[in-house]
């Protein structure tokens, strides 16, 4: 049987560009968390600061924009606003601020990169893993959060 007998006779290509808007969306608020992040962790670093605390503090200024804009926008359609939402998204973003600064210090050691260099290779990784994060843990589908039975 045929994917689209299966799901009731409707194409899953809307649900395909539905994904695809919410992942362009996902990656253009991700831009305005990059340019924060990356301006946050430059200040800091010029101040003093060892690379990894930079990467952590300047992750987490991402993260608030990150919030605001995702919750509104890129999720609106599965965000309800309850605080087991905000709950979800901070534990989120405390795994990738320790995602990011465990990677900082490792590409700094491993590969002997300098803090610039060190953040711009961990950020497209910690993207990645955070986008599947976002989509599964912190903004469910509706029909996910539903118990078996109701409707």
């Amino acid at each position: 049987m045929s994917g689209i007998a299966r799901s009731g006779g409707l194409s899953p290509w809307p649900r395909a560009a539905g994904e695809v808007a919410r992942l362009a969306r996902f990656c253009g608020v991700g831009a305005t968390n990059t340019a924060i992040t990356l301006a946050t962790y430059y200040v800091l670093v010029q101040a003093g600061s060892p690379a990894w605390t930079a990467a952590a503090v300047a992750f987490a200024a991402g993260a608030v924009n990150g919030f605001h804009w995702n919750a509104r926008w890129t999720f609106a359609d599965r965000g309800d606003g309850a605080a087991a939402t905000r709950l979800r998204y901070v534990a989120v973003q405390g795994a990738g601020t320790v995602i990011s600064a465990v990677g900082v210090l490792g590409a700094q050691d491993d590969l002997r990169l300098a803090h610039l260099p060190a953040e711009l290779v961990v950020a497209p990784l910690v993207t990645g893993i955070m986008y599947g994060l976002m989509r599964t843990i912190v903004f469910p589908s509706r029909a996910a959060e539903r118990p078996t039975g109701s409707t």
